[in-house]
């Protein structure tokens, strides 16, 4: 049985989902004069034929006319639920099936639960956004050339470790020539994809570390530099590469990895150079091609992906379409910073000019 509530309007009629009432409920009032509220119970769909001989009995007349906008109404009605239903349905039964677990994987450090990276964050994002700043109100900026340096030594070779990695694992190049379209079971190929697991991993720490750049611009105080894109990317990062490991575990996103790891670790070569003193500005004319390199990072990262749709690959697709729609945002907002810091200081020179 179905529950309706039926609204008659002047022109039209509409039925909706509905509490039972007792037709005694139908009134009438001065502000809603214009409208009929009435709520029963129909058994089914041909009993909207007897409700006119129904309602004449409380002085209600439904002309015939009316009769075509209740069963419209009823079967879209039917149709929305059903396709909400339908749609919920295979997006739970995708959703089941790409979730991949693996006991050796999930007890590695940080991917058992979620709360040690939240942790992370959070304090990340206390210190940088509200902490920080207020503590550096009144200080001078911190001397932590010597730091700076070290740092971005070490993530310049972690990162290139990070590509050479990839090219010195046996077989990791070419299983992903071979089988970037469709990869192998996990039980026929445990060792390779565990290494290669392993790389995923490595990747989503370097992610961890990075969040100590926004640290050295909130000691530095250059809080202009931490601006919406710079937080968001980073936490952003953390976040996906978690959720890829612990969750997917895929193959796919590899290549994606080992581009972003060989733009980094160009980045942080020039952070490296930046951080010796101003003598070296000189030979750092290639800055604005970071940013570019990162924007066609993210083109090619998103073609790769619809080819992966395209030529129907065994992929994860809930997880790249989610992927699709990051790097959707993120192409976005390195461009309006591209335009911002490069493009607006371009034209000023030449007006000034």
């Amino acid at each position: 049985m179905r529950n309706f509530k039926i609204i008659i309007y002047p022109n039209r009629l509409e039925i909706f989902n509905s509490i039972v009432v007792p037709l005694k409920s139908v009134r009438r009032s001065a502000k809603t004069s214009r409208r009929i509220e009435t709520r029963m119970l129909l058994l089914c769909r041909r009993r909207v034929h007897g409700l006119n001989s129904i309602l004449k009995e409380k002085s209600i007349i439904i002309l015939s006319s009316e009769y075509y906008f209740a069963e419209q109404n009823m079967a879209n009605l039917t149709r929305a639920h059903s396709f909400v239903y339908q749609t919920q349905d295979h997006l739970l039964k995708m959703l089941k099936n790409e979730l991949v677990f693996d006991e050796v994987v999930d007890s590695w450090a940080f991917m058992s639960t979620p709360w040690s990276v939240l942790s992370i964050l959070s304090v990340y994002l206390f210190f940088v956004l509200k902490v920080g700043p207020n503590m550096m109100e009144n200080r001078k900026p911190y001397n932590i050339k010597n730091v700076m340096l070290l740092y971005n030594a070490i993530q310049t070779l972690y990162n290139g470790w990070l590509v050479m990695w990839f090219f010195t694992t046996p077989g990791a190049v070419a299983y992903q020539i071979n089988h970037i379209c469709h990869p192998l079971p996990r039980n026929l190929n445990q060792f390779l994809v565990h290494e290669l697991n392993k790389g995923s991993w490595y990747f989503f720490l370097s992610k961890v570390i990075d969040l100590l750049d926004t640290v050295f611009f909130v000691l530095r105080k250059k809080q202009s530099q931490v601006s919406f894109l710079h937080v968001y990317h980073h936490v952003n990062m953390v976040i996906t590469c978690w959720a890829y490991l612990r969750f997917i575990k895929g193959e796919q996103l590899l290549l994606a990895g080992l581009i972003n790891s060989f733009i980094h670790t160009v980045m942080y070569s020039y952070y490296f150079l930046s951080a010796l003193g101003p003598h070296m500005q000189k030979y750092l004319w290639w800055k604005k091609y970071l940013t570019r390199m990162q924007i066609i990072q993210f083109i090619s990262i998103m073609v790769f992906n619809v080819g992966l749709y395209a030529f129907s690959c065994t992929i994860p697709k809930l997880f790249m379409m989610y992927v699709l729609a990051d790097l959707s945002l993120f192409l976005y907002l390195f461009l309006m910073f591209y335009r911002r810091t490069y493009e607006t200081k371009h034209k000023g020179k030449e007006h000034t000019n």
